[in-house]
């Protein structure tokens, strides 16, 4: 466990703390589509993750589901850890955006933690400051963006976490979570491919060009 963690964190965390981590960390794979972490859940351990991506939604309380950013690696969920932290149920849904590999840390230690390592400190403020970036970024993409805006901004946003300009998801899954209808995002596609900004095979659509 040790040199799992060394190989992804050591630039970031002391030595002492990696030591730390290694002998309480709980090392999880997931693969695509799994759900990691739902609404309603309590949350005892707080997620690092080593490989693949994760993306997080947010319940609508009328209907569906609202995307709100994507973890990579290296990165963790700072809604996450505001319910650890806090003892509350999850607000958010954690679902594997690619195959995934991460380690759970416990609730005791992160606390214990943030008073002893600096790094850690760092680490725990720059994820809130950055999760916070992004759930701003979606709400102004809710507040000031066009549909087809916001589609292609969230095209490019699965071509980056996935590492492919070839997405695999269906007009369905891409309307389930940008809470929209099938039939709104099937005829914002073809707008997008007859503006040359994409490509629609049959299983996949090939983003092209972002401007």
């Amino acid at each position: 466990m040790i040199d799992l963690i060394k190989a992804n964190y050591s630039s970031i965390f002391e030595e002492q703390l990696l030591e730390e981590m290694a002998q309480v960390a709980v090392f999880h794979k997931f693969e695509e589509g799994d759900i990691l972490i739902d609404f309603g859940d309590y949350i005892k351990n707080m997620p690092l993750l080593l490989k693949g991506a994760i993306k997080i939604l947010r319940e609508d309380f009328d209907e569906g589901e609202l995307l709100l950013y994507f973890i990579e690696k290296g990165d963790t969920c700072a809604m996450t850890m505001a319910c650890c932290l806090g003892d509350t149920k999850s607000e958010i849904r954690a679902v594997a955006e690619t195959d995934v590999q991460l380690i759970m840390l416990p609730v005791t230690k992160m606390e214990e933690w943030l008073g002893k390592y600096k790094s850690w400190r760092n680490f725990v403020f720059n994820s809130y400051n950055n999760r916070l970036k992004e759930m701003l970024t979606a709400i102004d993409n809710l507040a000031f963006m066009h549909m087809d805006e916001r589609l292609l901004k969230y095209l490019a946003e699965k071509a980056k976490v996935n590492k492919t300009n070839h997405i695999q998801s269906t007009h369905q899954e891409i309307a389930y979570d940008l809470h929209t209808s099938r039939v709104v995002i099937s005829r914002l596609l073809k707008a997008l491919e007859k503006e040359g900004k994409i490509v629609l095979h049959r299983a996949s659509i090939e983003l092209l060009r972002v401007t």
